[in-house]
């Protein structure tokens, strides 16, 4: 069924089923190239799409080195999901099977700042730039500096750090950042998210005392909308196994300032409802704060999913003289290539923006 006029059906069990019969088969090989082209190719983060071009590249025969300034590859499937929904084995035995598959991975090294873009250039026939989308959107208003608030991505790859007893916790831009921990607080999630689905499970796995997810637009309809037919991706709410552990979800809810005590740590976050303008002729209904409706909700931590910018410019991509496109992602032509250096190609959401 493609979901036209029934529900679709679903082969993703199926899938999974397939490549776990395959793995406990051993029927998962090394794919080793008979032959090699002479060709030396750098990919330069290690996220499902750097993984993926590596794989690739290295079955056409090139002999491919894959940087990640992480300490373990895989970008957000190793530190952006919680281990309750991916286990990092899983990602594990992947990667072990494209090192033995001829590919080089180097860990832990900040390309741009251990590396320089002139030697990466110098030293390999092509680069492929597979960084991510990885600069978090910010909501700059009243006490957004204020202890407490922080990226979501802050805090679910801090909690994967500590499952893998991994240390020097570091934030997007790679600084070394302050422990984040839920437990005992008034949590509120702004963002309605899958990233932000991810922030209620891993609060509540902290014990925070409630934990509140609210989102601007409003409730989506429980099957999909007419609006949105196949193919389009359906508009419908969707109930995690996070939220069923516990999580109060409001919709409709604009922030308008985070409050703090006299200490400047969060106590408090005031909100609005939205909903639509009174109709006046000529003009279309727009949607909007609905006056009278300010409510202060108390929140000693807040957590920001709503979404990435483009990716990090400072430091490679500056170096490196690539040109930008409108939404800040690195600008490139139909064969992935950019447009200020051919040796350069670009894949991935740091071409085409964030995206699942």
């Amino acid at each position: 069924m493609l979901g036209i006029n029934q529900p679709p059906v679903a082969i993703e069990f199926t899938e999974k089923n397939i490549i776990e019969h395959a793995y406990n088969n051993n029927l998962i090989k090394p794919f080793i190239p008979t032959t090699r082209t002479g060709k030396t190719v750098a990919v330069v983060g290690a996220g499902p799409a750097g993984l993926a071009t590596a794989e690739q590249l290295n079955k056409a025969g090139h002999s491919v080195v894959l940087f990640e300034r992480a300490e373990e590859a895989g970008g957000l499937l190793r530190y952006g999901i919680p281990d309750f929904k991916l286990e990092k084995w899983i990602v594990q035995r992947r990667v072990e099977v494209m090192k033995a598959s001829g590919i080089e991975f180097l860990l832990g090294v900040n390309v741009g700042v251990d590396i320089s873009a002139e030697t990466l250039q110098n030293d390999y026939d092509a680069v492929i730039l597979t960084g991510g989308s990885t600069v978090p959107r910010n909501v700059p208003i009243k006490g957004r500096e204020l202890n407490g608030v922080h990226f979501a991505m802050d805090f679910l790859s801090q909690q994967n750090h500590r499952n893998a007893d991994k240390t020097g916790i570091k934030n997007h831009k790679g600084e070394t950042i302050e422990e984040i921990f839920a437990t005992d607080k008034n949590v509120v999630v702004i963002g309605g998210g899958d990233t932000g689905s991810d922030c209620v499970g891993t609060s509540n796995r902290h014990g925070a005392k409630t934990v509140t997810q609210i989102e601007l637009l409003a409730k989506p309809p429980q099957n999909r909308a007419e609006e949105t037919p196949w193919p389009l991706w359906p508009m419908q709410l969707r109930t995690s196994s996070s939220h069923e552990e516990g999580c109060n979800r409001k919709w409709a809810l604009f922030t308008k300032e985070f409050v703090g005590d006299e200490n400047g740590n969060l106590k408090g976050i005031k909100v609005a409802e939205m909903g639509w303008s009174e109709p006046q002729a000529g003009k279309k209904p727009h949607w909007e704060e609905q006056e009278g409706t300010e409510v202060e909700i108390p929140c000693e931590l807040a957590l920001l999913a709503i979404g990435f910018l483009h990716p990090q410019h400072e430091g490679l991509l500056d170096n490196l003289g690539l040109e930008y496109d409108q939404r800040g992602n690195v600008k490139a032509e139909a064969n992935y290539q950019t447009t200020t250096n051919d040796k350069v190609f670009v894949a991935g959401d740091m071409r085409r923006g964030q995206s699942l």
